[in-house]
């Protein structure tokens, strides 16, 4: 059976006081001793390991630190011992355990350097990711055979219809939140009528594929990236690799096609929600007859705002896939890699879209779109 640690004190009558440890100084055993050795005031000019029956590198440790603290010698200790606190007598338990940080005025360039160079080869990968997939596009139209129907079906099943209901949702939610706090702006200056020309301007122009795209970010995006991700992690791409067949021709192309083209029926599906939802707050809210506000966008909104609109979606689709494709794919060696390059895909992708969207604004209010 094994004893636990214990100590006592020993006057030896000459002024001399010894610290007697006795038992298993080990991990397991030194527990119900060490706060009590930490707490001892000296004077302890000697500490006896002679009666100690096993010790491990956590003991060797404690008593180290003992004697240091107490300027004591070590006496008794089996050749073991010896090795274990040789190996341990040079840790500095005073010093400074941070690491080193340079000063603010090295550190903020510095990071500055890293996030610049990072971004190059982010572009680098980017365009070399694109570049596969236009050597994958046209290796498909010279062997229209091997197009993956079946996929290209699946994920715009994924994409598209299972995405209907919340991005319904989110849409009709929308329209009711931008006809409520239009009219009420609108109200001050006597102009409610005017809160159809807001709604179906501002939900087919702009937020109706905005937020569409972001939907599809967070769902189809992340999706993408976590599912190519886990089969570069298991290597089920090198393995398809291997066999002949392309990953880019058979994962990414489906997926991206799928994004792209039901962004378009996705941003006009939830354009026409937002409608309904602002004509269901002007039926209950304004006084404005149901039919008379959906007559009236027919009349207020121009047709070019809807192929604005129109335009947009595909573009922000094919960002969205190919922000989720491009993370998956550079997944490494780790699962804690597919969350970081889950997050990745959808942070990024939103960040494009809002800055696309940006883009597109000026330009088609040069074109005379506006």
């Amino acid at each position: 059976m094994q004893s636990a640690a214990q100590h006592s004190l020993i006057d030896d009558g000459a002024g001399t006081t010894r610290l007697v440890l006795s038992g298993q100084l080990t991990l397991a055993r030194i527990g119900p001793i060490e706060a009590e050795l930490r707490a001892m005031p000296g004077p302890v000019e000697v500490v006896d390991l002679s009666q100690v029956e096993e010790i491990d590198t956590v003991g060797a440790y404690v008593v180290c630190r003992f004697a240091r603290r107490l300027d004591s010698d070590i006496t008794g200790a089996s050749p073991e011992a010896e090795r274990l606190l040789a190996a341990v007598r040079e840790i500095d338990t005073a010093g400074d355990n941070h690491p080193h940080r340079l000063p603010v005025w090295e550190r903020v360039p510095t990071k500055l350097g890293e996030h610049v160079f990072n971004a190059r080869g982010g572009i680098f990968g980017v365009v070399g990711f694109f570049g596969q997939i236009l050597i994958g596009a046209a290796s498909l139209l010279r062997h229209p055979t091997r197009f993956p129907v079946k996929a290209l079906v699946h994920q715009m099943e994924l994409v598209g219809v299972s995405a209907l209901p919340i991005i319904g949702l989110m849409s009709f939610l929308i329209g009711i939140v931008i006809a409520q706090q239009g009219s009420v702006q609108l109200e001050q200056f006597g102009a409610e009528a005017l809160t159809v020309n807001l709604v179906g301007r501002i939900t087919l122009r702009e937020l109706g594929v905005l937020m569409t795209a972001i939907m599809v970010a967070g769902r189809s995006g992340s999706a993408f990236a976590a599912q190519l991700g886990t089969m570069k992690l298991t290597e089920e791409i090198d393995a398809m690799r291997t066999i002949g067949i392309s990953p880019i021709e058979v994962l990414v192309i489906p997926r991206i096609l799928a994004a792209t083209f039901m962004m378009v029926l996705l941003g006009f599906y939830a354009s026409v929600v937002a409608i309904v939802g602002g004509a269901v707050v002007g039926q209950f809210g304004l006084g404005i007859p149901f039919l008379t506000f959906l007559l009236r966008i027919q009349e207020v909104v121009p047709t070019h705002d809807l192929w604005v609109g129109l335009i947009k979606a595909p573009v922000f689709g094919l960002i969205v896939a190919l922000a989720g494709c491009y993370n998956g794919l550079q997944v490494r060696s780790n699962s804690e890699e597919v969350g970081r390059r889950t997050t990745m895909s959808v942070v990024s992708a939103i960040f494009a879209v809002i800055v696309l969207d940006a883009f597109f604004a000026v330009f088609f209010t040069e074109i005379g779109w506006g």
